[in-house]
């Protein structure tokens, strides 16, 4: 026979692990996330001489044993995204127009995620 101690302890030690299991599967669906969407950019990003196509990363910005934090963005050439991403007006008069590749890439990522964590945690 148990003493309710003794199941008490159990419980606590089960969910302790699962809440291990759980961080730890987190954190991977988080950097798979974060290259897949890295790449995702780099592959339909505009290419004149590829140094912008080349120029994005995925950093890890923050972690602790529960969290993680990534980030995924153009090392050097940062100032070119939102005028590639959404067009601009020419010097000259005229505009143009975006090549829409970080919000696609940012929209599969986030249905990613999801998708990786529920798997996980089943």
């Amino acid at each position: 026979m148990t003493s309710v101690d003794d199941l008490t302890s159990e419980i606590m030690k089960g969910l302790t692990e699962y809440a291990e299991l759980a961080d730890s599967e987190m954190k991977k669906a988080v950097r798979k996330t974060a290259t897949t969407v890295r790449n995702e950019i780099s592959a339909n990003a505009p290419e004149k001489s590829g140094r912008y196509k080349k120029s994005w990363t995925a950093k890890k910005t923050k972690e602790n044993s529960h969290t993680l934090e990534m980030t995924v963005h153009s090392k050097n050439r940062y100032q070119l995204s939102h005028l590639l991403e959404h067009g601009h007006a020419k010097r000259g008069g005229g505009r143009v127009e975006g090549i829409p590749h970080i919000a696609p890439a940012e929209a599969h990522g986030e249905k990613l995620l999801t998708e990786l964590i529920e798997k996980a945690l089943k």
